[in-house]
Order: structure tokens, then C-alpha cells, then sequence
């Protein structure tokens, strides 16, 4: 560990033992999931408690499990006001359940939707066509996918 100001941590010593970039670790801190953690010495480096590394590691294993980085400071923030976030933990990761199950159900029907086109699929359309459209595969079926933008909105979140 660092001398440089007794127990505290260097950002390299913190991305070290983390094994997170150090740019990330910076990031973490503008958007103030370190504020506990983390001080600034004279010389303006950033010094860190030895706390940060459990710290660090709860918002990785949060982010593993798809929360965002607003619902992990929110449950930080209820942490640092000196109670446990237990159950808003439970309420987020309820809501990414019901997400997830949202997201299955939408690509299920895609998968579907899509399976029925390539049912109907023609490899060589009639000449005369291929003059009138890019694809007349999916020109005869305008309705056969989804809307895009929902499913693929889904994916993301």
C-alpha cells in the first residue's frame, strides 16, 4: 500500500488492485460513486481509502447484473447516508427481471416473424422485379417484421 499519505491509495495502486482502467476509476468519480472514498492531496493527486476497492467491486458486480450506473449511485447514495440499500437492490433488480422478460417475449416474435419470411424466401426473383425493388423478398412481406426500433430499444436496455 501507499505512503504517500498513510493508508490512503494512489489511482494506480486503485486500478491495480481493482484491475479496473484508470480512466474508468476517474469516471466513477466525476459522476460521484467515490465521493466517500476519495480525497485530493496538496499536490491536487487523488488519494483513496482503502474502502474504494469494496466499493469498486460492488458497482462492477452491479453492473454485471445490468444495473446503470444512475440506479447504482442512487443505492450508493442510500449506503452513504448510513443505511442498508437491501431493498432497493431488490426493486431494481425486480424491475431488470421484468425488463428481461419483455425483452424475450419481443425477441421471440421476431424470431418468429423472421422465420416466417425466410419460409417464403425466393432466391431468384423473376427478372422483371429486380429492376423494381432492393429486396422483393421483403418487399412482399412489408408487414413481416416488427418495429425495429422497439426490439432493438429493448436490447439496449
Amino acid at each position: 500500500m501507499s505512503t504517500i499519505a498513510g493508508n490512503r491509495l494512489k489511482i494506480g495502486e486503485v486500478a491495480e488492485m481493482s484491475q479496473l482502467p484508470i480512466k474508468t476509476i476517474r469516471y466513477y468519480e466525476e459522476l460521484g460513486l467515490l465521493n466517500p472514498t476519495v480525497s485530493r492531496s496538496e499536490s491536487n493527486y487523488r488519494l483513496f481509502e482503502p474502502g474504494v476497492l469494496q466499493r469498486l467491486a460492488f458497482i462492477r458486480q452491479s453492473q454485471g447484473l445490468g444495473l446503470t450506473l444512475r440506479e447504482i449511485q442512487d443505492i450508493l447514495q442510500v449506503h452513504d447516508a448510513g443505511q442498508l440499500p437491501c431493498d432497493d437492490v431488490k426493486q431494481n433488480l425486480q424491475r431488470k427481471v421484468q425488463q428481461i422478460h419483455e425483452q424475450i417475449a419481443s425477441l421471440e416474435l421476431l424470431r418468429t416473424q423472421l422465420n416466417q419470411l425466410l419460409e417464403g424466401w425466393q432466391e431468384f426473383p423473376q427478372a422483371q422485379v429486380t429492376e423494381e425493388t432492393i429486396c422483393p423478398n421483403l418487399d412482399a412481406v412489408p408487414d413481416a417484421l416488427p418495429d425495429l426500433t422497439r426490439w432493438q430499444t429493448a436490447l439496449k436496455n
